[in-house]
């Protein structure tokens, strides 16, 4: 009897050791702004792609990913660094941080070592006419161009004054919209700055005596908008409404800087608090709920969908016996499904054309999808300030 007891303990045990190495772990590298300028960027993002892991791996009985993250504080230089030693570690893949500057030459590394690299932090155009057969993105400029151009056709201003930081992507989608306003009768003012100032006074005062605009628009990132809201709310120049592109309209904003963004308009894809339509949006609202005690926000669901196509190709390159064989980037250019931000399919570039964006107003804490019609919960509050 006790030799059948051991006999059937240890089948039991052959089982699940068996079970157990059929799940291979896959190294999935990561780097991250975690600290720096665009450190609040990039703990959104962290949040978002641990979640997604954590979302995969309970579903694979066959296949488990192992994350591993580096900070790379927010520097060109320290995310090189960091990609070099993901793939040195046995990344088969790496998911990008934050800012186009910073992606563009990590990417270029991430290439020449002939490794698969995702991002949603990047949206410069010089990023996919790089012929990079390794780089992909689910976001682009012509999606944010088109999202913001929208929502300031349909106000039908007569003057724009777009204050633009000078880093890429900025100035990108500053001079894009730019040219698509102007050509629709409306007067635009572009206010060049450097990412290095702080006082934006002299600028907002061009607006207030010169430009007397219907719509200040900041084409730049977090530590801007605060600066650029601060000195308007000193100043108060005659604008109607006060628009800014991504990592605006977010809960965070609103929680950290609740006396400047009330009205304020940004980039958005849900609105806040959360409303999820299908099952897989309600999961990851739910996980994150759970892992952070907080609901989930923009950043984190573009991070959350980037990494979730990127565990299914994998997984699909892993069933085919072509991951160890350089087919990840072939396996990504298979992905073809609805997400949590809208169709995603990649082209011969590894852009994704079919992104696009809404629009979304902070109102006393929440957040309010207002462009385009389509995707609105709410009326646009206009004119609308912060003050």
């Amino acid at each position: 009897m006790l030799r059948r007891t051991v006999a059937a303990a240890s089948i039991a045990l052959a089982t699940l050791a068996g079970s157990a190495a059929r799940a291979d772990e896959i190294l999935v590298g990561a780097h991250m702004p975690l600290t720096g300028s665009l450190a609040r960027s990039g703990q959104a993002f962290d949040e978002g792609m641990r979640v997604a892991i954590q979302m995969f791996n309970a579903r694979s009985d066959k296949h488990k990913i192992r994350l591993q993250v580096i900070d790379d504080e927010s520097t060109p230089a320290k995310a090189v660094s960091a990609v070099e030693k993901l793939v040195s570690d046995g990344a088969v893949a790496v998911v990008g941080g934050y800012g186009s500057n910073i992606i563009g030459p990590a990417s270029d590394a991430s290439n020449r070592l002939k490794t698969t690299y995702i991002t949603a932090g990047a949206v410069s155009d010089e990023l996919t006419v790089r012929g990079l057969k390794t780089f992909f993105r689910i976001n682009n400029n012509a999606g944010y161009q088109r999202g913001i151009g929208t929502l300031l056709e349909a106000l039908k201003p007569t003057s724009v004054s777009i204050l633009a930081s000078t880093k890429e992507a900025p100035a990108l989608l500053a001079k894009g919209l730019q040219k698509d306003l102007s050509a629709k009768g409306v007067k635009v003012t572009v206010h060049e700055f450097d990412p290095a100032i702080t006082d934006f006074k002299p600028i907002i005062n061009k607006v207030k005596l010169q430009d007397r605009s219907d719509i200040l628009m900041m084409s730049a990132y977090e530590n801007d908008y605060v600066g650029i809201i601060r000195a308007a709310k000193v100043l108060k120049p005659p604008v109607k409404l006060v628009v800014g592109a991504w990592s605006l309209a977010t809960p965070k904003m609103s929680a950290e800087f609740p006396d400047l963004m009330n009205n304020v308009v940004g980039t958005s894809f849900l609105p806040y608090p959360v409303e999820m339509k299908d099952e897989e949006g309600k999961r990851f609202a739910e996980v994150y709920k759970t892992t952070y005690n907080k609901e989930i926000e923009y950043l984190s669901t573009l991070s959350f969908v980037e990494t979730t196509i990127l565990a299914e190709a994998i997984a699909r390159a892993a069933e085919a016996g072509t991951l160890k064989a350089g087919g990840l980037p072939d396996a990504m250019r298979q992905t073809d499904r609805e997400t949590l931000l809208g169709p995603v399919q990649f082209d011969a570039t590894g852009d994704n054309p079919r992104f696009a964006v809404a629009m979304g107003q902070h109102r006393a804490g929440k957040v309010v999808l207002v462009s385009p019609p389509a995707s609105a919960t709410g009326e646009i509050v206009y004119p609308g300030l912060p003050w």
